[in-house]
This record gives C-alpha cells, structure tokens and sequence, in this order.
C-alpha cells in the first residue's frame, strides 16, 4: 500500500490526462474525486490496519463460564475486482485497498468503456505488483464473462444492478461471497425548513460534478410545494455561478465533464426527449452537443410517473424536480421505489429528519448535503437490497475481504458441559431445562 501511494502521488499527471482523454474530467475534479479519496483511503488503512488484525477477544455468556473466546481474521482469499467507468480510477484502487489490508491478491477487470484510465492502472499494477498478487485483465464484456466462471473466494462489483444480478449468479455457482456496489435512484427531500441557498449550492454540486454521472448523485428532488419555485431560482443562480461566471455559455466551462460515450449520450437524449414530450418543464438547460457528448445542466418539473426519468435511473446531467406538502408523502413515494443507495434531507425539522430516517431504507442517509459521505472513512459505504449489498470503505472494506474466524478454548478437565454429557440422567435433565428457562 506504501508503493502504491508513492506512485499515485508521483503519477498524478497521468492520472489527470487519462482521465481528461476518457471524459474530459476536469483536473481538480479528478484531485478531489479520483486521487484524494484513494490517498486517503490508503492512509486511514495504513493508520488503523494493525488494530484491526489483531484477534479481538469477546465477552463470555453466563452459560459458556470456563471458556474463552476470540475472533481471528484471515484473508478470504483470491478476489475479483470489477470495476465501473464513471469514477475508474477511484472505484478500482479503492476496492483494492481493502482486499490488500485483508490479505488477499486480487485479479482487476477496469471497464473498457474508460480505455485510457483502465490502461493507465494496468501499467501501474505491473509497476508495483507480481503477477501473482495483483494482475490486471482488460476487454470487453467477455472478459468479464470468463473471469466470472472462475472460482475465487471474493468478488467486488461496482455497477448497474442488472450487472449485479449477473454477477451474484455467476458467484452462486462458487459459493463465493460478494460485494455489489449498485446505484438507484437517490432521491434529495428539501424539506419547507431548509435554507434553500445552502441547500441548492450543495444539490448543484452532488448532481452536476462529473456530470452527474455518479452512483449517489441525487437522482430526484423533492420539494415541498411553497418552495418550489425559489428553489428553481436558486439552483439557477449556482448553475451560474459554477459552471458559467463570465457568462460565456456552460459549453466552454473548464470545470464541466462529459458524457462517456455515445451509448449513454442518446439514452440520456432519450430521457431529455421523452420528459419534454410528455408535459415537462424545462426550467434550465437542455443543450446537447452529439460529437462531444456535451449535455447541458438540465432542470425538470411537472414530473409525471409515466416519464423515464421518474421510473430510470438518470446517471447524467437531467436533475427531475417533484413537490409534496406533507413529509408522509414524500416518505411514500421514496418507499414505492427500490431502495437507494443514498438519501439526502434538506431541513431543520427534527422530527421530520427523524421520521426520514426512521421510515425509509437507503444504503446511506445525509443530512443537509449530498454525496460527501463516500469521503467519510469511518462510515460503511454500500446500499442496500436493489442498490448493493455488502459494505466498504476503511474497517467495513477490511472486514468484506476478510473471514472473521471464531475461535473457542474450553478448560482441560471438568467444565460447563461436563454434566450434559449422556447418558441423560436427572440431574442433567435439569440442568437443561435451567439453561432454557434462564439463559
């Protein structure tokens, strides 16, 4: 891990214009979104990674007195890494990280829908590693196929949910156990107490950075209906004030990625189209540029449920806005969908908060911000049900790559099951019945 971050530090050029070749990310995007949080990563391990292997010993129940217990941890073994091409230095070094703490030599599969980044770790793991304890393996889709009839002892998948269910197949097969890092639509409730400046600043940033093309981006908004239209307002005003201060078109904005390819360029062009078709208002954007794969920051409202953007989810630029009056009924439109990866609450209602959190499910839940929880190293990162199973990030990600082993040690002689032996006589009938009624 020390090797790895020496040559992340030194290679930062690199990094930046593969990923500028992929998507045109702009540079400080990438230092905060791709570097920064694998650096940190590797920091917090390198910090915390001695504690965490240590066997930790356990409290010992009243009906188990003269033992002792501990739990060890061992590597579970070889693993699988597949990685997505929307953050594809960040979600495949990551990912690697825990299985290195953990112990385990890892086979990477980077997308081939980001080329340049995928060769680019391909040429830093034969800098860094033997074959035998990282390699990498690029392609299409078929390589994936093959890797996957493999048997390996863990699998990290981050991707689609349909993808997910591909892979949780393919690992049934094995036993193998896995990690499914999927998506969802993430919804953002600002509720009528929040501070709509602070709360579109924030949404502005979640939804657009690389994009929007981000797992936990906020997928939808929904706001309460006497804070609709200024809330509108103020997105606007921080779409400006982002990505066009000079007033020369969001186009030539330095700090606006782009879509990754033509596939999801016309699939968004589809969502845009089909929205405004079907009786959407088109409050911002909605630009689109075909050989450059620019789609504008886009606003919605007048969201019906027959729309794709309110049944898809968007990974892109297109920001749907929905109103509710009552708390209870945005609860229930969040709970007729699948389970998101993430969930945002804009506010300064305790109760409402709570009731947020209480009456939902979601991988994750934030308060007054989005998206910031994936740089938090102390937090299980991961969703839930349709959006992942499984957890990552500093001790969880160790803990994913790792088989927690329980270990037992019984007195020589007499002991706590000594008279439970057969045959069953009664006085051991006794002491049975004792241990159901009282332990």
């Amino acid at each position: 891990m020390t090797k790895l971050r020496t040559w992340i530090k030194e290679n930062q050029d690199l990094i930046r214009t593969a990923l500028w070749e992929d998507f045109k990310k702009p540079g400080p995007e990438v230092d905060l979104s791709e570097i920064f949080p694998v650096t940190s990563e590797i920091n917090h391990t390198l910090k915390h990674l001695k504690s965490w292997m240590k066997p930790k010993s356990i409290s010992t129940p009243l009906s188990m007195i003269g033992t002792s217990g501990q739990v060890y941890f061992e590597p579970k073994g070889s693993s699988l890494i597949i990685s997505p091409w929307n953050f594809p230095f960040n979600l495949t070094v990551g990912p690697l990280v825990s299985a290195l703490a953990a112990g385990c030599p890892a086979i990477i599969k980077p997308s081939e829908l980001s080329p340049a980044t995928s060769d680019l770790i391909q040429k830093m793991i034969r800098a860094i590693f033997q074959e035998e304890e990282v390699t990498v393996f690029l392609g299409e889709v078929e390589v994936s196929k093959e890797l996957l009839k493999l048997s390996f002892d863990h699998i990290f998948f981050t991707g689609s949910p349909a993808v997910g269910k591909i892979v949780m197949k393919a690992a049934a097969e094995h036993l193998t156990s896995i990690t499914l890092e999927l998506g969802g639509k993430s919804p953002a409730i600002i509720d009528e107490s929040a501070d709509l400046n602070d709360a579109a600043g924030k949404l502005i940033w979640g939804k657009f950075v690389n994009c929007g093309q981000t797992c936990i981006a906020p997928d939808y908004l929904l706001v309460h209906e006497f804070q609709k239209d200024r809330l509108i307002m103020e997105l606007k005003v921080f779409l400006q004030k982002f990505y066009d201060p000079k007033f020369e078109g969001i186009e030539k904005s330095p700090d606006y990625a782009r879509i990754i390819g033509p596939r999801h360029f016309k699939r968004l062009c589809g969502y845009l189209a089909d929205a405004v078709s079907k009786g959407a208002s088109l409050d911002f954007g909605g630009k689109t540029v075909e050989s450059t794969f620019y789609i504008e920051p886009t606003l919605l409202s007048n969201i019906n449920k027959d729309m794709e953007v309110f049944n898809e989810e968007i990974f892109g630029p297109i920001l749907p806005i929905l109103t509710f009056t009552k708390i209870e009924e945005a609860i229930a439109l969040i709970n007729s969908k699948p389970k998101p990866l993430a969930l945002y609450y804009f506010g300064n209602d305790t109760q409402n908060s709570k009731k947020v959190i209480e009456e939902t499910s979601s991988g994750n839940v934030v308060l007054n911000d989005c998206i910031i929880h994936f740089l938090h190293n102390n937090l299980p990162f991961g969703g839930v049900n349709n959006s992942g199973m499984g957890k990552a990030h500093g001790h969880a990600g160790f803990l994913a790559f790792s088989h927690e082993k329980g270990v037992l040690k019984q007195r020589v002689g007499l002991n706590n099951v000594t008279m439970l032996r057969p045959p069953y006589g009664i006085q051991a009938k006794k002491i049975i019945q004792s241990l159901i009624k009282w332990f």
